[in-house]
């Protein structure tokens, strides 16, 4: 599996969820038509700089070689990550009467990202030759 190319666009769409999240929690709050007020826009917020923190951590490593041993410990975050939020946003959506759209679509690529980082992480990389 070509790790560069996911840990590539893990990274950017982490990272525009960490954007999003940062800049617009407003318009987040509307969207969801949920009562803003100031502690869901600062939990946005922190949510936002965790996202963003995550996709320059990926965008750093993506040269590197992961899987089996080789950067263990970042295999098992984005691992933990994506399955982690994968199975909360599945949930949801089994609980939720009327769903967004969006939650449908983050559950897609969520679970997308948990299958590709726990293949890599339980399967030994080959190194690509150039």
């Amino acid at each position: 599996m070509n790790t560069k190319l996911l840990m590539t666009t893990s990274s950017i769409f982490m990272g525009l969820l960490g954007i999003t999240l940062s800049f617009m929690p407003n318009e987040i709050i509307n969207l969801l038509d949920q009562g803003s007020n100031k502690y869901s826009v600062l939990t946005l917020q922190l949510a936002g700089a965790l996202y963003f923190g995550f996709a320059v951590t990926n965008w750093m490593a993506k040269g590197i070689l992961i899987g089996g041993i080789y950067a263990r410990p970042l295999a098992i975050g984005n691992f933990s990550h994506f399955l982690i939020a994968g199975l909360a946003l599945s949930k949801f959506l089994a609980n939720d009467s009327n769903p967004s759209t969006c939650f449908y679509i983050l559950t897609i690529f969520y679970a997308l990202f948990a299958v590709a980082y726990g293949f890599i992480l339980f399967k030994h990389p080959q190194k690509e030759n150039n």
